[in-house]
């Protein structure tokens, strides 16, 4: 729920916070991202999503499916739009091959995870699985801003500006939206990004995909060469500057959301610093990520990294498990065994976040998702050791943030090849973590060269079944 403190902010219209009445001689303007109340109450407060880039396979991690082991290496056609794609036709013959890794049912829930995740195995009964999710885009590129922005070719608001845009930030000393080592392609800073709506709510990147985590931060946070009154007189004359313009610009939203972030980076100043420094955290805090360990070093300081940021107020952390080569991290197309050096690198952290956001009575009102931009198929691409990109069914999990715990929903056929059973589309998905987040999908809209447009656009139902 909300704070009192809150809560008054958006009653009060933010009169209360007009950002820069301490800045004598300028007109004052609200700051956009100051906290509103949601449509409903609330299941979660926040969000961190864990981006697998690239494609985790479902049934080499939590899809398990006997069949592809009676029937590895027959011969079978497998219609679905990636063969169209690549062969032109219908009906083409696919070696079917067994996942390399043995399933094993665990928790009081007895679900099933391979032998790839034996940390995340341990909180099987925290995590509600989709195991019926499919999407838009057969290629990472589309897919990957399908996933964020709800539209594979049309230049959309992503999901985290959407969110800003709704809620605000529960810190106005930190940014809404905060994106940890985001990839440069497959769409890019479009993935965090606002579009149409006013650049305000576009996420803050913290360093890109493939950047080692000791180097993540925020550039030119801190300044060695001025001190801080100097600091503060330079940015109180190019406010002024700014104001001088607004007046004669009045309602100019590119010229407001320049005010407003040069106040933010002067807040963030002070506070940014100590939400990234992780040598503030104990020992046993580390090594629950994972940290100090070569394999896991990387993906756990981003984890943690996370973690310091929801409690400081941050509404949504997203995480991204991914590089910025042609071919992402979890994109087996000719090696699948690669999948075991990817789940090594990112089982413990995740396990780790998920053990630290319970002990400290976070994860109740703060949202985890896992998952990547589609799966992979049952069979090998060209006949070789890979699996190729699998649209049409596919596997994420959720966890805290009002969600069943140990719960699944959905069923692909007995190949893992195709959602058949409690259906769940990438719109359904979308209106389901704007639900839990006390947003409603089809209310959250932005006026927008005559129409009004929303996350997702005119489909989408909440998915009631997973909600606890």
């Amino acid at each position: 729920m909300f704070s009192r403190r809150a809560a008054l902010k958006s009653l009060a219209c933010g009169f209360g916070y007009l950002a820069f009445t301490g800045l004598a001689g300028r007109a004052a303007t609200v700051s956009p991202l100051i906290a509103r109340l949601p449509h409903h109450a609330p299941r979660a407060r926040r969000i961190i999503f864990l981006f697998m880039q690239g494609g985790p396979s479902q049934i080499d991690t939590f899809d398990y499916k006997p069949a592809l082991e009676k029937f590895d290496g027959t011969k079978m056609p497998f219609d679905d739009a990636r063969t169209i794609a690549n062969t032109g036709h219908r009906g083409t013959d696919q070696r079917v091959m067994k996942s390399p890794w043995k399933f094993a049912r665990h928790g009081a829930s007895g679900r099933w995870v391979s032998e790839l995740f034996p940390e995340m195995a341990r909180h099987v009964d925290e995590l509600c699985f989709i195991r019926s999710l499919h999407t838009e885009g057969v290629a990472h590129g589309p897919a990957t801003l399908f996933l964020h922005c709800g539209s594979t070719n049309f230049v959309r608001p992503s999901l985290g500006a959407w969110v800003n845009y709704g809620l605000g930030t529960e810190n106005e000393n930190l940014p809404g939206f905060v994106t940890i080592g985001p990839s440069l392609g497959n769409g890019g800073p479009r993935n965090f990004g606002n579009a149409f709506l006013p650049a305000a709510y576009q996420g803050t990147a913290i360093g890109t995909a493939g950047q080692p985590a000791k180097e993540l931060g925020i550039r030119n946070l801190v300044n060695a060469h001025q001190s801080p009154a100097a600091q503060r007189g330079q940015l109180e004359l190019i406010q002024a500057m700014n104001s001088e313009q607004l007046k004669k610009n009045p309602g100019d939203s590119e010229l407001e959301a320049v005010i407003n972030s040069y106040e933010l980076a002067w807040r963030m100043q002070n506070n940014a610093p100590g939400a990234l420094d992780l040598t503030q955290e104990s020992s046993a805090t580390l090594a629950l990520y994972g940290i100090g360990e070569k394999e896991t070093d990387d993906f756990g300081r981003q984890c943690l990294m996370a973690r310091r940021l929801c409690e400081e107020g941050v509404r949504f952390v997203q995480v991204t498990y991914g590089d910025n080569t042609a071919n992402p991290r979890w994109d087996q197309h000719s090696d699948l065994p690669k999948h075991a050096v990817h789940a090594r690198a990112v089982d413990k952290p995740v396990a780790g976040l998920l053990a630290d956001l319970k002990q400290r009575g976070l994860l109740e009102d703060t949202l985890v998702w896992w998952g990547g931009e589609f799966g992979r198929t049952p069979y090998a691409e060209k006949n070789g050791t890979g699996r190729d990109h699998n649209p049409g069914g596919f596997t994420v999990w959720l966890a805290g943030g009002g969600v069943k715990p140990g719960f699944v929903l959905g069923e692909t056929d007995e190949f893992g090849h195709k959602a058949v059973a409690d259906k769940v589309h990438m719109h359904d998905l979308h209106a389901t973590i704007l639900h839990l987040l006390g947003l409603d999908h089809e209310k959250l809209t932005y006026r927008f060269d005559g129409r009004d447009f929303r996350l997702t656009d005119v489909h989408g139902q909440v998915v009631r079944e997973i909600i606890s």
